[in-house]
């Protein structure tokens, strides 16, 4: 929850807050980018398995075998690419210091993988998709008492119209975290519609651009915390 009655947390350093919103937005907007691409392919978002998990009772019920081990394949891998994470960075609170980089080269390569084999209509390919979204949603789920996720938006949605509410009962909120939740959800908002146009001119190939951005943005994530771990 965005507003707590307790004693007030410890509020971020103003210099972090820049990082915090420039990355927190560039992931969403990866996430938006590389989900409505997948969309193009096969029906379901890989970026959030709330629609996956429900399809998996529809094909059940169904008996849709061929829908179903797509479906079950695509969850397993989400579930997979977060434990991956979690084995990478060790933590849910977002720091300095963590293995931010290398769970993104990680992801940069699943996305690449994923183009592979979509473009020679595999769909094992929507399953390396759902677990490299998996990576990066696990990458840090809080960041001072505020829930940060970066690949779907149905709790960033709930938590700002929460905080909409407390301010209309003029209860005090944090802006710093509405502007955080809000360019989260901008970012997703505008990566999907940039997926959307690459899609419909290049096809599978736009999941290519998004791995080649993960795993440079990683890459010198990597080598700057490696150089400032030697300078200290």
């Amino acid at each position: 929850m965005p507003y707590n009655r307790g004693r007030a947390k410890r509020q971020p350093e103003p210099h972090e807050r820049p990082w915090v919103f420039a990355g927190a937005t560039s992931l969403a907007a990866l996430a938006g980018f590389v989900n409505v691409v997948v969309l193009g392919f096969f029906h379901l978002p890989v970026s959030h398995m709330t629609g996956a998990v429900s399809r998996l009772s529809v094909d059940i019920a169904a008996r849709d075998l061929a829908s179903l081990r797509i479906v079950f394949s695509m969850v397993a891998c989400f579930l997979l690419g977060a434990a991956i994470s979690g084995t990478i960075i060790g933590g849910r609170k977002l720091m300095p210091g963590r293995r931010y980089g290398v769970a993104m080269m990680v992801e940069g390569g699943l996305l690449g993988a994923s183009t592979v084999l979509l473009r020679g209509n595999l769909t094992v390919g929507l399953s390396l998709a759902a677990m490299a979204c998996g990576v990066q949603n696990a990458m840090a789920s809080s960041y001072y008492g505020l829930v940060i996720r970066t690949t779907h938006l149905t709790g960033i949605i709930t938590d700002i119209g929460v905080m909409m509410g407390h301010w209309l009962r003029h209860r005090r909120i944090r802006l710093w975290q509405l502007m955080l939740l809000t360019s989260i959800l901008t970012g997703f908002f505008i990566g999907g519609i940039a997926g959307a146009v690459a899609f419909s001119t290049i096809g599978a190939t736009a999941l290519a651009a998004a791995s080649v951005v993960c795993f440079t943005a990683g890459s010198v994530y990597y080598v700057w915390r490696t150089v400032l771990a030697k300078r200290t």
